[in-house]
């Protein structure tokens, strides 16, 4: 008798084991069930912006698939030099501000104020100094 109570624990122990770790998975029935019924989660549904921008075909890459071609048509080089040309002049005026910036900058810095000694007036103590003067 005491073997069959054991047996009997051990199978609903392994029952609940087994419906605890199915809800790691996508298959839970234990779930599923509680949501058929009403007491498990509620699904809320996706906002429209969210649906727009994802696609519908959620599949990866296949790899060896050969790439489209580029959106936009490779540049002329006349328009490479025109964009050298552009970047040049706009180096060469960051370099000028930062030259100002640093003649600027090469001014020293004030002398700190001197205070006028007046010997004749005494030092002013700590309140809770216990020296005398």
């Amino acid at each position: 008798m005491r073997m069959k109570s054991f047996s009997i624990r051990c199978a609903s122990a392994a029952a609940v084991t087994m419906l605890v770790a199915g809800c790691n998975g996508s298959f839970n029935p234990v779930r599923d069930v509680a949501a058929a019924v009403g007491a498990g989660p509620q699904t809320a549904a996706s906002q429209d912006f969210v649906v727009q921008s994802r696609p519908t075909n959620l599949e990866y890459m296949p790899i060896g698939a050969a790439v489209q071609g580029r959106p936009t048509p490779a540049r002329t080089a006349d328009e490479v030099k025109a964009a050298e040309a552009e970047l040049d002049a706009l180096r060469s005026r960051n370099e000028a501000a930062g030259a100002a910036a640093a003649e600027l900058g090469k001014t020293p810095p004030p002398e700190p104020v001197k205070l006028p000694a007046n010997g004749s007036q005494q030092t002013r103590q700590k309140t809770n100094s216990k020296r005398k003067p």
